[in-house]
């Protein structure tokens, strides 16, 4: 089995990436930060992970912001 030693999103489900998003950032913060509906009108965990586990590049701006976020030190 190969380790991703170097993945910092190993073990992290979509779900905790947001949930840690949206408490670091709040909803309006993450919505400025990245640009998509679902943060911006009427967010919620469950419509945000229905748009971003459909929608590959805006889960990418998800989990980079997440990675390039400073509680991940």
């Amino acid at each position: 089995m190969q380790q991703q030693v170097n993945n910092p999103l190993h073990g992290k489900t979509l779900e905790t990436i947001l949930n840690d998003l949206v408490t670091y950032y709040g909803w309006h913060e993450l919505g400025a930060r990245i640009r998509i509906n679902c943060f911006n009108d009427s967010p919620s965990i469950k419509s945000s992970l229905k748009f971003l586990r459909k929608t590959a590049w805006a889960r990418k701006k998800v989990e980079d912001l997440y990675v390039s976020t400073s509680f991940n030190s």
